[in-house]
C-alpha cells in the first residue's frame, strides 16, 4: 500500500533484536576499507625484479665474496621502507573510514533509530530515505514513490519504481522516495557480504604515473631475460670461453658470475616503484591528518590533473545547515496562514524527511489534524506531498518545492519568487489540491492546477572558506562551474557574492545535449540542474578532453560524482555519495581541496624527477652490459662498487626529491619526457664509463682501474642528480655535498676502502678519470639544457 497508516508499525523489539544476534542472524559483513596486509606484504616482496636481485644475490652467497651481495640489503631496505609505509597509509585510511562508513535507518519499539549496516537483523523494519544505500536485502511493504538506482547491481541506467512486495537489493542506491521494507537476508546470505565490490565496481581511477611505470615495467620485464642470457654468454667469453668454464681447475667462472650480477644489478630500477607507492602513501596520510579520506591512493594524482571543478552549492559552497526564515504572502494577498503552518509541522514529521523537512522540525504545531498519505521528495519532480484531514473527515493535499514546478500557470507569484530568490534566500512554494499525493508522480499537468498558499523562505550560509578557495582555483588555471539544483536567482546570487558571475543558466530549459554545450561555452553558473543533466555536464566535458572532478553531498550528485575523472563527497554526504566517490572531506570543509592539489601536484612531479635517476640508471647498465659483453671485456665495476654509487647518487637523493615541496602544474606526457631525458643521459653516462675504462683496463691492475671507473660514473651520475634538484637550495646543496663527501669517505676510511674495494693511488690516471667525468658532467649539464628549452624537464617550483 502507499497511503501512511494511521497505525505506525513499530518494528522490532529489544527481545527480538536480541534473539536474532543470538541466532547469529545479523548483517555482518567483511567490507575491508583498505588493502589486506596480505597484499602489501606480497606487493613489496614478491616482485619480478626482486626475483632476479634474489637469484643473484643467492648466486654471490654460493660462489663469490658475500660482500658483493651488499645490493640486496638495498632491495630488504626497500622491500622494509615500502611494507612499512603503506601500513602507516593503510592504518590511516581504516581509522578515517570508520567516520565515513554508510548507515542504516530502522524502526524497533517504535522509535527510529541510525544504526551501522552490521547491527541490522533479519526482520528489522528499515526507514528507507533519499540518498540511503541499501545494505541488507529487504522486500517493501510501505512506499511513496521510490526510485532505486540500480545500475551498479544490473547495469540499468534508469532509476527503478519500487512497489509494495518488491526485493530492495543491497547495493543499490535511493534515488527518490521513501519506503519502510522488512529485511529479509543478512551477512553471507544477503548481497551485503558483496557490498563494497559492488558500490566500487566501476574502474579503478586512471592515473598516469602508474601507467608509465608499469609500462616501464613491461618493457623491462620483456628485454632483461635475454639481456640476461647475453650477458652470461659475454662474461664466459670475457673469462676463458666455455673451455675455461669445463676446465674443474679453472675459477675463472666464478668471477664471470660476479661480473654478470654486477651486470644485472646495474640495469635493474629497484627504487622506482617503492618510490611512487611512497609518494602516494605520504600524501595520503598527510591528507589524513587534515582529515581527507582517501579512498583510493592514486586520487591524489588525479586532483593535479584536474582542470575543471564541477560545484554543488548547497553543502559545498554553503555549510548545508538550512535554516527557516519565514512565510511571506503571495502578491496581492492576505490569507489566514494557520492551515499552511499545519501543512508545514506535517512536513517536518517525515521520518525519512531531507534537509528541508529538518528546517522545519519543532516550528508549527499539527492540532488536530491526521496524517495520510505522503509523496516524497524528488529531485526529478522538485517537490513532496502530504494529505491532511480534520475532524470532518476532508482531506487536503498540500505541496512544497520549487516556485518553477508550483507556480507555473502564475506568472506574478512566480516573479515575486524569483526577486525573494535574487537576495540569495531558497524560495519555496507551498500549494494545495484536492487531489492525493499520488496522482501527482509524473503528471506535471495536475501539479498545475494546484493553487498556490504562500512562499516558504529559507536561508543558507555561505562557507567563509568558499571565496579564497575558488580564487585559488581560478589562479591555478581551473575553471569551477557550479551546477545546483536550486533557483537560478538564489544561485545567481551565491555566484555574484563569490565573483563567479552575475547571473546563472536555467538548466531545465535546456533540453538537448547542444544547448547544454553551448550553455557550458557561454557560462559557468547553473541552476535548477536535473541529476541526469549533472551526469550528461560531466560527460561533454570530458568529451572536450577536460579532466573533471565533481564534488557534492546529495544524492543527485551521486551519479555525476561516479562519472567523474574524481568523485569528491562532502563528510555530511548521503551514504551513496560517499560510497561512489575518491575522496571524502570528511569535517565537510571546502578549503582542504587545494592541499590535496598542492599534494598532487608533488607527486607527480617528483615522482617524474626520481623516474629520471632511475632510467638513466637502466640506460647505462644496459649499454655497458651489451657493450662490455660484445667486446669480451670485464665489466668496469663490482657489484658492491654498483651499489656504492646508486646508492649515493640515486637512492638516497631520490627519497629527498620525491617527497620534497613541488607545485609546478601538471603536463601531460609523463614517459615520453622521462624516456626523452633518461635515456640521452644514461648514454652520456655510459660513453663516460667506457671511455674512462678502455685505457685504464690495459694500463692498470683490474682493482684500480674500476675504483677509478668508478669515480667517472659517480661524478656524472651526481651531475644528474644535481640538473634535476634545481633550482639548488641551501638543503639541495648540502645533500649533494653530503653524498659527495660520503663517496669521498668510501675511498678515505679504511673499513670502506676494503669493503668496496677502492684501490686508488694518486697518478696521472686519476687525473685523466676527474677530466672524463667532468666532460661526461658537462654533457649533462647540455643536455639538460637543451631538454628545458623543449620543455622536456621543468625546474622545481
Amino acid at each position: 500500500m502507499t497511503a501512511e497508516q494511521t497505525r505506525v508499525e513499530p518494528g522490532l523489539s529489544r527481545a527480538d533484536v536480541a534473539e536474532r544476534v543470538a541466532a547469529g542472524q545479523v548483517n555482518i559483513t567483511r567490507t575491508p576499507t583498505s588493502r589486506p596486509v596480505s597484499s602489501i606484504l606480497a606487493e613489496n616482496v614478491f616482485t619480478f625484479f626482486n626475483g632476479i636481485l634474489t637469484v643473484c644475490f643467492i648466486a654471490v652467497c654460493l660462489l663469490g665474496d658475500l660482500r658483493d651481495g651488499f645490493f640486496f640489503g638495498v632491495v630488504v631496505f626497500n622491500a622494509l621502507i615500502g611494507i612499512v609505509q603503506e601500513l602507516r597509509a593503510k592504518r590511516a585510511l581504516d581509522r578515517l573510514a570508520l567516520l565515513a562508513s554508510p548507515e542504516t535507518a530502522v524502526r524497533r519499539e517504535g522509535e527510529l533509530q541510525v544504526i551501522p549496516p552490521d547491527e541490522v537483523v533479519l526482520g528489522d523494519l528499515v526507514i528507507v530515505r533519499p540518498g540511503d544505500q541499501i545494505t541488507a536485502d529487504s522486500v517493501v511493504e510501505v512506499t511513496s514513490a521510490l526510485f532505486l538506482d540500480e545500475s551498479m547491481l544490473t547495469g540499468e541506467s534508469e532509476p527503478i519504481l519500487k512497489q509494495p512486495g518488491d526485493r530492495l537489493m543491497s547495493g543499490s542506491l535511493v534515488s527518490s522516495g521513501t519506503a519502510e521494507a522488512r529485511v529479509t537476508a543478512v551477512g553471507a546470505d544477503s548481497y551485503a557480504s558483496r557490498l563494497t565490490a559492488e558500490i566500487k565496481r566501476h574502474s579503478l581511477v586512471h592515473s598516469e604515473l602508474r601507467a608509465a611505470t608499469n609500462r616501464i615495467l613491461v618493457y623491462l620485464s620483456w628485454i632483461l631475460v635475454p639481456l640476461i642470457i647475453i650477458i652470461l654468454f659475454g662474461r664466459i667469453a670475457a673469462y676463458g670461453g666455455f673451455a675455461a668454464l669445463a676446465d674443474p681447475n679453472d675459477q675463472s667462472y666464478r668471477q664471470a658470475l660476479i661480473d654478470a650480477v654486477a651486470s644485472v644489478v646495474g640495469i635493474i630500477p629497484e627504487g622506482l616503484v617503492l618510490l611512487t607507492s611512497l609518494a602516494f602513501g605520504v600524501a595520503a596520510i598527510q591528507l589524513s591528518r587534515q582529515r581527507v579520506l582517501v579512498q583510493e591512493l592514486a586520487a591524489v594524482e588525479v586532483l593535479a590533473r584536474v582542470d575543471v571543478l564541477c560545484l554543488d552549492k548547497t553543502g559545498t559552497l554553503t555549510t548545508g545547515a538550512i535554516g527557516f526564515h519565514g512565510l511571506q504572502q503571495l502578491p496581492g494577498r492576505s490569507d489566514d496562514l494557520r492551515e499552511a503552518t499545519e501543512a508545514l509541522a506535517a512536513m517536518s514529521t517525515d521520518d525519512a524527511g531531507n534537509a528541508t523537512s529538518q528546517a522545519l522540525a519543532n516550528r508549527f504545531e499539527l492540532g488536530d489534524r491526521v496524517v495520510g498519505e505522503r509523496l516524497a521528495f524528488s529531485s526529478l519532480r522538485g517537490f513532496s506531498a502530504v494529505s491532511l484531514s480534520g475532524p470532518d473527515g476532508r482531506s487536503v493535499t498540500w505541496l512544497l518545492g520549487a516556485p518553477e514546478r508550483l507556480l507555473a500557470g502564475h506568472p506574478l507569484s512566480l516573479a515575486e519568487a524569483h526577486t525573494v530568490a535574487a537576495s540569495g534566500r531558497r524560495t519555496l512554494a507551498l500549494a494545495r489540491s484536492e487531489r492525493a499525493p499520488s496522482e501527482f508522480v509524473d503528471a506535471p499537468e495536475r501539479v498545475a492546477e494546484a493553487e498556490p498558499a504562500c512562499f516558504v523562505i529559507l536561508e543558507e550560509t555561505l562557507r567563509p572558506e568558499a571565496a579564497g578557495t575558488l580564487g585559488y582555483f581560478a589562479d591555478e588555471g581551473v575553471r569551477v562551474i557550479i551546477l545546483s539544483g536550486d533557483n537560478p536567482h538564489t544561485v545567481g546570487s551565491i555566484a555574484r557574492q563569490l565573483e563567479l558571475g552575475t547571473s546563472a543558466v536555467d538548466a531545465s530549459t535546456l533540453d538537448t545535449d547542444e544547448q547544454l554545450t553551448d550553455a557550458l561555452a557561454a557560462g559557468s553558473v547553473f541552476g535548477r540542474v536535473a541529476p541526469e543533466q549533472k551526469r550528461r555536464i560531466v560527460k561533454a566535458l570530458q568529451a572536450e578532453g577536460r579532466t573533471v572532478a565533481m564534488t557534492g553531498d546529495g544524492v543527485n550528485d551521486a551519479m555525476a560524482i561516479k562519472d567523474s575523472d574524481l568523485g569528491i563527497a562532502m563528510g555530511n554526504a548521503t551514504p551513496a555519495t560517499r560510497a561512489v566517490s575518491r575522496l571524502v572531506l570528511l569535517d565537510s570543509r571546502f578549503d582542504r581541496l587545494p592541499e590535496v592539489l598542492m599534494l598532487g601536484r608533488r607527486v607527480i612531479a617528483n615522482v617524474e624527477r626520481v623516474s629520471n635517476l632511475f632510467l638513466s640508471k637502466t640506460v647505462y647498465g644496459i649499454v655497458l652490459a651489451l657493450v662490455t659483453a660484445a667486446t669480451a671485456w670485464e665489466f668496469p665495476f663490482l657489484p658492491r662498487q654498483l651499489t656504492l654509487v646508486s646508492t649515493l647518487a640515486i637512492g638516497i637523493p631520490s627519497f629527498f626529491l620525491a617527497l620534497a615541496p613541488n607545485r609546478r602544474r601538471y603536463r601531460f606526457g609523463v614517459l615520453p619526457r622521462v624516456l626523452k631525458f633518461s635515456v640521452p643521459t644514461g648514454l652520456i653516462a655510459a660513453s663516460t664509463c667506457l671511455v674512462a675504462y678502455a685505457p685504464l683496463r690495459a694500463a692498470l691492475p683490474q682493482s684500480e682501474a674500476r675504483s677509478l671507473t668508478t669515480i667517472a660514473l659517480f661524478m656524472v651520475s651526481l651531475w644528474i642528480v644535481s640538473v634535476l634538484a634545481r633550482p639548488l637550495s641551501r638543503a639541495r646543496v648540502v645533500l649533494v655535498l653530503s653524498v659527495s663527501a660520503a663517496f669521498v669517505l668510501a675511498f678515505v676510511v679504511p673499513f670502506t676502502r676494503s669493503f668496496f674495494m677502492l684501490d686508488l693511488t694518486v697518478s696521472p690516471w686519476l687525473l685523466y678519470v676527474v677530466a672524463i667525468g667532468a666532460v661526461g658532467a658537462s654533457g649533462i649539464e647540455a643536455y639538460y639544457r637543451f631538454a628545458k628549452r623543449r620543455g622536456l624537464v621543468v625546474d622545481r617550483a
